[in-house]
C-alpha cells in the first residue's frame, strides 16, 4: 500500500510487524505511534493497527502499522495481513533463542505472501535485558546480512532505536517509490509522442486484448 493523495499526507505506507508472540511487537507499535509502553500488555488477538505521520524530505508520510498475533491459530489471516504491505519489521526477543530461531520461518512466510520489493528490517527487541541475553548482537547482524535485511537492536521499554527502525524503513520505501516515479517520467519523456496510426494493445480485465488505433 503506497498510496499518494493531495491533502493530509503525500504518501500512505502500510508496514507490518511480524515475529513470535511475546517478543514485544505491540509495545514497539505503541512506543512509536503514541510514545507509550505497557508493562502488563496482553497478547494481541487477531489484528490491530495504528498510524503515525512523519516528514521525509519535505513530504508528509503516513505510516499505517499493522500488528498481528504471533500465535499459530491466527495464521489464517496471513494473506489479508500482508496484502498491500510495502515494509516489514521482523522482531525477535534477544532473551529467547527460540524467537530468533523462528525468524527464518517468519521471513519465508513474508516472502511467500508479500510483494517481492517489500522493505524488511529485523529487530532484536528487549535490549534493555542484556543481562538475560540469549542471542548475541553479532548473530543477529550476521543473519541479517546473509538475508539482505537491515538490522537494529531495540528496546520498546527504553525507547531505544524504535523511532530509528521505522524511520529507516519508511525512508527506504520513499526512496524506492521516488526512484520508480522518476524512472517512469524519464521513460515517458524518452518515448515521445505516439505517432498517428500506431496500434496499441490494451489488456482487458478478462485477460484478452483489444487493439486501439491512435489516428484521427
Amino acid at each position: 500500500m503506497a498510496h499518494r493523495v493531495d491533502h493530509e499526507y503525500d504518501y500512505l505506507f502500510k508496514i507490518v510487524l511480524i515475529g513470535d508472540s511475546g517478543v514485544g511487537k505491540s509495545n514497539i507499535l505503541s512506543r512509536f505511534t503514541r510514545n507509550e509502553f505497557c508493562l502488563d500488555s496482553k497478547s494481541t488477538i487477531g489484528v490491530e493497527f495504528a498510524t503515525k505521520t512523519i516528514q521525509i524530505e519535505g513530504k508528509t508520510i503516513k505510516a499505517q502499522i499493522w500488528d498481528t498475533a504471533g500465535q499459530e491459530r491466527y495464521r489464517a489471516i496471513t494473506s489479508a495481513y500482508y496484502r498491500g504491505a510495502v515494509g516489514a519489521l521482523l522482531v525477535y526477543d534477544i532473551t529467547k533463542q527460540k524467537t530468533f530461531d523462528n525468524v527464518q520461518r517468519w521471513l519465508r512466510e513474508l516472502r511467500d505472501h508479500a510483494d517481492s520489493n517489500i522493505v524488511i528490517m529485523m529487530a532484536g527487541n528487549k535490549s534493555d535485558l542484556s543481562h538475560l541475553r540469549a542471542v548475541s548482537e553479532d548473530d543477529g547482524q550476521v543473519f541479517a546480512e546473509k538475508e539482505g535485511l537491515s538490522f537494529l537492536e531495540t528496546s520498546a521499554l527504553e525507547s531505544l532505536n524504535v523511532e530509528k527502525a521505522f524511520q529507516t524503513i519508511l525512508m527506504e520505501i520513499y526512496h524506492i517509490i521516488n526512484k520508480k516515479a522518476l524512472a517512469a517520467k524519464e521513460a515517458a519523456r524518452t518515448a515521445g509522442p505516439i505517432a498517428q496510426g500506431t496500434n496499441i494493445n490494451v489488456s482487458d480485465p478478462a485477460g484478452g486484448s483489444k487493439t486501439a488505433c491512435c489516428s484521427r
